[in-house]
């Protein structure tokens, strides 16, 4: 199956879903449809994502940790966290620096929630994951080396 397809597919499941239950109105499914930032995903580097996500520069800050194991079995599936203490923060990105498409996920944090987000990510090599961190329209970041024994982006 087509991953564009199944893509559209579980979306528009999900969709369905909290239309049924009243949680999601179509204009918001709508809204929620065009928010993805594809220039973002589809970066190849650091400051082609940071510009792709509406910033300028990036500074490094101790404020941001990110979990994840030294050593990665199976790159093809690396569960990986990252938590911000970065007051005002408003978004949380994950990168690999060496995969093909840089960005592997992003989070919008929403006002007064606590920025602490995890999820698995694929990794083709051995490579630093950075936690991107957006708070008040600036833009934070920390890294952490992962090596990887077993490729997962097709390696």
């Amino acid at each position: 199956m087509h991953g564009d397809r199944r893509e559209f597919l579980q979306f528009t499941g999900l969709v369905g879903a909290l239309a049924a239950t009243g949680l999601l109105s179509a204009e918001q499914a709508l809204a929620q449809q065009t928010s993805w930032n594809k220039a973002a995903f589809d970066a190849k580097n650091l400051a082609d994502a940071v510009k792709a996500l509406g910033g300028s520069g990036v500074s490094e800050s101790k404020d941001i940790t990110i979990t994840g194991p030294d050593i990665a079995e199976n790159g093809a599936v690396v569960p990986v966290g990252v938590s911000s203490k970065v007051p005002g923060t408003q978004a949380v990105y994950i990168l690999v620096e060496k995969n093909p498409n840089m960005v592997a996920a992003g989070f919008n944090i929403p006002a007064g929630t606590e920025a602490n987000v995890s999820t698995r990510i694929k990794m083709g090599q051995s490579s630093n994951i950075v936690g991107l961190v957006k708070a008040n329209n600036q833009f934070f970041m920390a890294s952490k080396e992962v090596k990887v024994t077993l490729g997962g982006c097709g390696g």
